[in-house]
């Protein structure tokens, strides 16, 4: 057998059955080879795939509130659903969803599609028509790392940064600074667009103060840009501020807001826009292949995730407020975390030992350890992120209860101190 065979069969035997807590250097081989980067890979880490019996060990699932699954009366709104064919505009269901979400948003008509990717690069495709067009983004904004550049691959449009800052926001200078004058100067692209996400993904969930969207809504009047918002969680972002979606969403022209996150939905992303916007939104959504046909089955939940899920994100901002603040108390101090800035349902901390890095950590808190169960009581597994800027992520969703928070309190006590008892035996 050859040496790369063997070394092959040696990889698969480390990764299906892990490797002694002591082990960084193969911990960390692991982990590269697994994809687990702390800058921008955190998506592909999986779950573990140790099998251990029913109920022996609680899963707490923190990586994304994407994990969300649909509840008893969810599934039955999708069963009972009424539906139509959506591509002629005949699913009744679809059709309601739309008017409840351009209601809520304060907007002219709403669009109900597939994904928030394909949601987001709609409104990018309607608000920048010639190829060559130019839209101004955030450098840490979702549109712009995890959305596979579809914005220049498949509508030609170029994208020019600004600066994030810790809280979401842009410097206002900056921004004004990176808009394009003198069109038709056939040297330059032609600014058509400024994108704002809220609430901010990679910056842990921050909201974005009505303040800078009213100035930077300003800005874009004062040179005839459109404003599209990525408001995936922008519902966490109404109820942390305590007003409706419209007060915040005046502010923009367009919005993107996703149904299948903290809302519970299994599928789909409303866009809601003036009338005209919408009307050609719908053509972009048939070129890119996100007509649907009878997807009422789909817009029912949808309709639930609008009308009786909204006002719980409240408990999921509670929940990482209270984990938050659970890391900030741990004695001796092993993470760095802003308890103040954590605001909505997605948290990101540092660890402050050089030693620990957020792969291992992660790698720890989603494993069963040696002598846990006697500890604790039971085996319990918390799944996270490595995330951007040597950081991890925990996301809290409508699966995970004020139990399972402390449950995952429990675990990272748990790893902390074994982390540091080992550290001392090896001093």
């Amino acid at each position: 057998m050859s040496l790369k065979r063997l070394y092959g069969r040696f990889l698969f035997k480390l990764f299906e059955h892990g490797v002694p807590a002591s082990s960084k250097s193969l911990r960390a081989r692991g982990a590269a080879v697994l994809g687990r980067s702390s800058t921008r890979g955190y998506y592909n880490t999986k779950k573990p795939s140790a099998q251990y019996p029913d109920g022996a060990v609680r899963v707490v699932d923190l990586r994304s509130d994407t994990v969300t699954k649909p509840g008893p009366a969810m599934r039955q709104a999708i069963a009972e659903a009424v539906v139509g064919d959506d591509v002629m505009a005949e699913d009744p269901t679809v059709n309601e969803l739309q008017k409840i979400a351009a209601d809520m948003f304060g907007m002219e008509a709403a669009l109900f599609v597939p994904t928030g990717t394909m949601s987001n690069l709609i409104a990018v495709m309607v608000h920048c028509r010639e190829r060559g067009d130019e839209m101004i983004v955030g450098d840490l904004s979702h549109l712009h790392i995890y959305e596979q550049g579809g914005s220049a691959q498949l509508a030609g449009v170029h994208a020019t940064t600004v600066t994030t800052l810790p809280d979401g926001t842009f410097d206002l200078e900056q921004l004004e600074s990176k808009i394009r004058h003198g069109y038709p100067d056939p040297h330059y692209p032609r600014s058509r667009l400024i994108c704002v996400e809220n609430t901010h993904n990679i910056q842990g969930g921050r909201v974005l103060p009505l303040t800078f969207l009213q100035e930077v809504r300003a800005l874009a009047d004062r040179y005839g840009l459109s404003v599209h918002m990525d408001g995936a969680r922008v519902m966490n972002a109404a109820v942390a501020q305590g007003v409706s979606p419209s007060t915040i969403l005046q502010h923009t022209h367009t919005v993107s807001v996703c149904l299948s996150k903290g809302l519970g939905s299994p599928v789909g992303t409303m866009l809601a826009g003036p009338k005209d916007f919408i009307s050609h939104a719908v053509r972009c959504r048939k070129a890119l292949g996100g007509g649907m046909r009878q997807s009422g089955i789909l817009a029912a939940a949808g309709k639930l995730s609008l009308l009786e899920m909204v006002g719980r994100l409240e408990e999921d901002h509670r929940n990482t407020k209270t984990f938050a603040q659970a890391l900030f108390d741990c004695d001796p101090p092993l993470f760095n975390v802003d308890v103040a800035a954590v605001e909505t349902n997605i948290l990101r901390f540092r660890l402050q030992e050089p030693t620990l890095s957020p792969s291992e950590f992660c790698e720890r808190m989603g494993q069963v350890g040696e002598g846990e169960e006697a500890v604790l009581g039971q085996g319990i597994i918390v799944l996270m992120y490595p995330h951007y800027g040597n950081s991890v992520r925990a996301v809290w969703h409508l699966g995970i209860s004020p139990e399972d928070t402390q449950l995952a309190i429990q675990k990272m006590q748990f790893v902390a101190s074994q982390f540091l008892k080992e550290k001392l035996r090896a001093q």
